[in-house]
């Protein structure tokens, strides 16, 4: 028989030591639900007709119920106590590699430079087929593990299928901590016109920016684009420090309330700031979340900046990690942050649930707060940027485009028979690439747009179950599906101009790093055109605000 271990009660009892002593908590009903999951768990332990895992079991539970209160309360094992690690400090035990599942296999997108994976050899658009011997194939890489990340001067040895080699090559890796820079990009553009690319807000992610800042003030920078697209979020206090660059000392930056007395609490700037007068823009989309909304939202509250781009993803929820018993960690969701105005941006409500998903908050029901000059903003939505650059009809196939690898596997093909390029923000794609992109999304249109065949196939899946076998209907599927990679064709032709300079970047990351796909990338973006033409002709006016103002 195996031996259950009574320790595990414990374990669990640990989740109840955050309230405050003064907090007013049932005790009985979590002493109740934990003694029986405890039963439950051992009753399983003993009886269940299959060898199960207690640690596998356990995850399983954890996941679970922190899965129903919302997707950004987490627990960490400590198998996987790197990504924890990673949250808290900026840095994890890895290779310094980007790895992801194309086509059912690991496929590297990305090696970090002068880190152990591009040291090795290691290269964008190699497949990595065993991990220290087992095969990996379909397998997430995220799951395994002893994968590419764990303890710094570990080794892991990877099989490799590299580009233009015939057989796997066999790479030995020593895992390292690896830091990648919270600021992968800045420059100076035409007009005098800083660009600062923020990736993630990491334990340096201020100083990053503050050090990017300062060298392009030194190049004579005389205005400034933050760019957050693509940032998820990160540390509220490198939020704080960044907004403290350009408000005067003192200002309220954002406040939190949670359930907690010590998240009741409002954030001013602590520091002299680093220039209260030049004229700054920050860029926002969909994917703009958290701390990113905590600097957009708090320059757009104290019109100090224009926010350019689409409404951000409202995500106004603060996490804290804390440690669990075994080297375990949680990620928890502790309070609400509200910007100065007084709102609160978070756009889906979690504590009341409909058939289990969180709804969004009723749009006729949100309220207007107004910025320090005098301009609505509305709480409920995340941000909404001051200068709406909508990604029009095209948003659903360049998203599929995007989310399903369509320019980084182009990207691959075209350095199979590319050996060299030009150099970042020279290069550009011919007409005939670009022909030749077409003719590869459409060949692949069931990789990379597979909800337009989604239909298709569950009808013909539908149809075997029932043992319909009629070829007519078969023949005009096919030609249904056949004219869906023409439409894909067709769009794709439309949308060149949209998607020219997307693949130019992939490709550019590809043979290079990330740091030059996006200066690439700045050679033709419709954000960074928008705010040159903001700086030109009515900055001043966006950030003024209505000369009267109802009911103030």
């Amino acid at each position: 028989m195996k031996i259950f271990k009574t320790s595990l009660f414990f374990f669990l009892l640990s989740f109840c030591s955050f309230a405050q002593p003064n907090q007013p908590t049932n005790y009985f009903d979590v002493v109740k639900n934990l003694e029986i999951f405890t039963d439950v768990f051992k009753q399983l332990d003993q009886l269940y007709v299959e060898e199960s895992t207690p640690g596998n079991l356990v995850n399983t539970a954890l996941s679970g119920m922190l899965a129903s209160l919302d997707p950004y309360t987490v627990y960490y094992p400590e198998s996987q106590i790197e990504d924890a690690m990673y949250l808290q400090t900026g840095r994890y035990g890895g290779v310094g590699a980007r790895v992801s599942l194309v086509s059912g296999r690991n496929t590297v997108l990305e090696v970090f430079e002068s880190f152990p994976a591009y040291k090795s050899g290691l290269r964008a658009g190699d497949i990595i087929t065993h991990v220290n011997g087992k095969s990996i194939d379909g397998i997430d890489l995220d799951n395994l593990e002893d994968g590419l990340t764990g303890t710094p001067g570990s080794v892991v040895t990877l099989s490799v299928l590299q580009l233009g080699k015939p057989t796997a090559t066999e790479l030995v890796i020593t895992r390292e901590s690896i830091k990648t820079p919270a600021v992968p990009h800045f420059q100076l553009l035409e007009n005098n016109v800083g660009y600062i690319k923020l990736d993630e807000f990491t334990p340096t992610a201020s100083e990053d920016v503050k050090t990017s800042f300062n060298t392009l003030k030194g190049k004579g920078m005389e205005k400034l684009i933050l760019d957050l697209r693509g940032n998820g979020g990160g540390l509220l206090n490198e939020a704080v420090n960044i907004v403290n660059f350009f408000v005067p000392k003192g200002t309220e930056i954002t406040r939190t309330m949670g359930k907690v007395e010590s998240w009741k609490h409002v954030y001013v700037a602590q520091y002299d700031p680093l220039d209260l007068t030049i004229p700054l823009v920050v860029l926002v989309d969909e994917m703009s979340a958290s701390s990113s909304e905590i600097v957009s939202g708090g320059l757009q509250d104290l019109d100090r900046a224009v926010i350019v781009g689409v409404p951000s993803f409202g995500k106004g929820l603060v996490q804290q990690t804390v440690d669990l018993s075994y080297n375990a960690k949680m990620k928890v969701t502790v309070a609400k942050y509200y910007t100065p105005s007084g709102r609160c941006i978070q756009k889906l409500d979690y504590g009341n649930k409909t058939e289990g998903h969180a709804t969004q908050i009723d749009t006729t029901k949100l309220r207007t707060f107004y910025t320090t000059h005098g301009r609505p903003v509305k709480d409920g939505s995340g941000i909404y940027p001051d200068v709406l650059i909508g990604p029009g009809q095209a948003k659903e196939i360049l998203s599929l485009l995007q989310k399903n690898f369509a320019y980084f596997r182009f990207g691959i093909e075209f350095k199979k028979t590319h050996a060299s390029i030009d150099s970042a923000g020279s290069f550009a794609l011919s007409s005939k690439d670009y022909t030749d992109f077409v003719q590869f999304a459409k060949t692949n249109a069931k990789d990379f747009v597979p909800t337009w065949y989604s239909y298709i196939e569950k009808l013909e899946k539908e149809l075997t179950n029932q043992n319909v076998v009629n070829p007519d209907l078969k023949e005009q599927l096919t030609k249904l599906q056949n004219g869906i990679a023409d439409a894909l064709e067709s769009s794709l032709l439309q949308l060149q101009n949209e998607i020219t300079p997307k693949i130019e970047a992939k490709i550019i990351e590809v043979y290079y790093f990330r740091s030059a796909a996006i200066k690439q990338s700045l050679t033709n973006d419709p954000l960074i055109r928008a705010s040159q033409e903001v700086f030109q002709k009515n900055y001043s006016t966006i950030l003024a605000g209505p000369a009267n103002r109802e009911n103030k």
